[in-house]
């Protein structure tokens, strides 16, 4: 018994430091030779040129009441009627 729990404890020392340098080594490469020159800007908002160029996706108010068109509300009654007909 002693000696499979030597075995774990030696697996477990031996493989946690070399875990941790696979996880950590491609950020102490890019610190030690970074990919450009820096340093980072955090802007409070974005240029409109920028805007343009960027495919923003607009989200929807979650507390203003939403309408929904007549069209659609037909096309979601009519799917709701058929439901029931899948079961026979």
């Amino acid at each position: 018994m002693i000696l499979n729990l030597t075995l774990i404890i030696i697996i477990l020392v031996g493989a946690t430091p070399t875990l941790i340098l696979i996880l950590f080594l491609p950020a102490l490469f890019e610190l030690k030779k970074p990919k450009d020159a820096g340093p980072r800007m955090i802007l409070n908002s974005i240029p409109e040129v920028k805007m343009l160029a960027m495919h923003v996706i607009p989200i929807a108010n979650i507390e203003k009441e939403q309408k929904f068109d007549v069209s659609l509300i037909q096309t979601i009654v009519k799917i709701i009627e058929f439901l029931p007909r899948l079961e026979v």
